[in-house]
């Protein structure tokens, strides 16, 4: 199983975290981009490349302490065909690092559609006969609120090709109570939509008792993430909202068993951004990262035994 790989790495790196490469051109240092702007001008194609270097050097300074990786898709389509070719290589580059990579796409449409999206992001696509796998991402997160027509697809190609995907569950925005929060029968509906993140997984359960049908769920809701670990022993979390968004290691530790397991923690703009927040040279921002990304990990882990 797919959670089978990630678990193992998280356990043996004692690191449940999972580095957002969500890269803003203003996060990448100047030097890289005038290296690029110098040959390509102020175009996508530089702003493009840029990116796919300061993507780089990160990976290769955190691949030996961190599991994962987790590039947002709309960071790379706002630059085009270039950003997309840059999303690409960030994939199969962090994967060549030993990474397990979890694209956040949040993709969500039925049918033929779906099935697109899924040979996409997680499958292969048949040109002749020639099998090409056109992103190779690890995991896939996606919105499961248009029912199981928007997942069933998923689930074959997460069995064939040992993927998983990750289900919006209670997202980490401020406004997601309006919708999530609301009751069913008395029951939330994210409760509800965690509850079929179970259904959906069933069959494929893991050595480690999770499934390949994860769930989000923001570590900005502490005691809906304790609730949510008790009611799904078997559907791994991602959990936005680390950090920056305000959500703390203490209440994050609600989404772990009682082995340490179940959840992987994701930081975003305080690990890219690390060499800005120090106010150290640009030229130390993978090494500012570096440093970020261990500090996450001391502080989750002093709440939490991983074993």
């Amino acid at each position: 199983m797919s959670f089978d790989r990630l678990i193992t790495k998280i356990r043996e790196m004692k690191n449940p975290t999972v580095v957002g490469l969500d890269p803003k051109l203003s996060y990448v240092p100047s030097y890289i981009q005038k290296t690029y702007m110098d040959v390509d001008g102020e175009s996508l194609k530089a702003a493009s490349r840029a990116i796919f270097r300061f993507n780089q050097e990160i990976i290769d300074a955190i691949c030996d302490i961190v599991p994962a990786i987790k590039p947002q898709a709309a960071y790379y389509e706002m630059y085009g065909h270039h950003g997309i070719k840059t999303l690409e290589r960030t994939i199969r580059y962090a994967k060549l690092k030993g990474m397990f990579v979890i694209t956040d796409g949040k993709r969500n449409d039925i049918g033929a559609t779906m099935e697109a999206y899924t040979a996409a992001h997680l499958g292969t696509t048949m040109v002749g006969e020639n099998e090409c796998t056109p992103f190779g991402a690890d995991a896939l997160t996606v919105n499961g609120y248009l029912g199981s027509d928007g997942i069933n697809p998923l689930l074959q190609t997460c069995k064939a090709h040992d993927k998983g995907i990750f289900v919006l569950v209670k997202t980490s925005n401020p406004s997601s109570g309006e919708l999530q929060d609301r009751l069913i029968d008395g029951v939330p509906v994210y409760a509800i939509m965690g509850d079929m993140c179970e259904a959906w997984g069933k069959e494929q359960i893991g050595q480690y008792g999770y499934s390949s049908i994860g769930a989000v769920v923001g570590a900005t809701y502490p005691e809906q993430l304790k609730e949510l670990r008790a009611r799904l022993p078997h559907t791994m979390f991602l959990v936005p909202g680390y950090g920056a968004q305000g959500g703390g290691a203490a209440g994050v530790a609600g989404a772990f068993d009682e082995n340490g397991m179940g959840a992987i923690v994701n930081s975003s703009r305080a690990i890219m951004c690390a060499y800005q927040k120090e106010g150290c040279d640009e030229h130390d921002f993978a090494q500012a990262a570096r440093r970020e990304a261990i500090r996450m990990r001391e502080d989750l882990t002093s709440y939490i035994n991983i074993k």
